[in-house]
């Protein structure tokens, strides 16, 4: 079974309706506190941005929700399985006052943070691939250390055969990363999948799609 947001080549989910010119990415007033809210919690380095990935794919409801709304309902759950606040106090809309951590996000800081942003390139094992080889994806896209659990690895192209066009290096490994489990660097590969290699009909066949993928998800072909 696919996991709710791996949507890629699935049937019956309706057309994707393009949107219209002067688009704003804050349709409500309540999006940009979203957003704030879920940039300053990310802040206090209680959990990694894989785990925040992965906290939004497992929520029950992921499909009935709107976008911001999923960014919220995974807050609630990263923050209450920090211990960071009650169930009780995410039910009531209100929590006694703590005081501020010393990593908190505060307005001056937030420029420099965002320009900054993350770097996950680390040091680890030199890449097998090269540009140019043709590789084979894992045929069965499931974590191979946690049941059920985050995995970068699209459904679509499990199985599939293309061709590295760019390393990148080691990265830090999701599928680890996103439970606890460390970081895990790992090679990642930049690789281009022909369109009528992944569809079965394909609207422009000779159209290619690249993912980054991770050097466990690929073999040689």
């Amino acid at each position: 079974m696919s996991r709710p947001h791996d949507m890629g080549g699935r049937f019956g989910d309706g057309p994707v309706v393009p949107t219209a010119d002067g688009f704003s990415p804050y349709d409500a007033g309540w999006h940009r506190t979203a957003l704030g809210l879920t940039l300053a919690a990310g802040g206090l380095g209680a959990w990694t941005i894989d785990a925040s990935r992965a906290a939004r794919e497992r929520l029950p409801d992921y499909g009935s929700l709107g976008y911001y709304e999923k960014w919220i309902a995974a807050l609630a759950d990263l923050l209450a399985e920090r211990d960071l606040v009650s169930r009780d106090e995410l039910r009531a809309g209100d929590a006694e006052p703590a005081p501020l951590s010393p990593r908190a996000l505060t307005a001056d800081r937030v420029p420099g943070v965002l320009a900054r942003g993350t770097p996950y390139a680390r040091p680890g094992d030199t890449p097998v691939f090269a540009p140019g080889d043709q590789v084979r994806t894992r045929a069965l896209p499931q974590n191979a250390f946690v049941a059920e659990g985050h995995i970068r690895l699209p459904a679509y192209a499990a199985g599939k055969t293309g061709r590295v066009i760019l390393s990148h290096g080691p990265h830090v490994f999701p599928d680890r990363n996103a439970h606890g489990l460390g970081e895990g660097p790992e090679p990642l590969y930049t690789v281009a999948f022909r369109a009528a290699d992944l569809w079965a009909e394909p609207e422009h066949p000779g159209d290619e799609v690249t993912l980054d993928l991770w050097e466990s998800y690929l073999s040689a072909a």
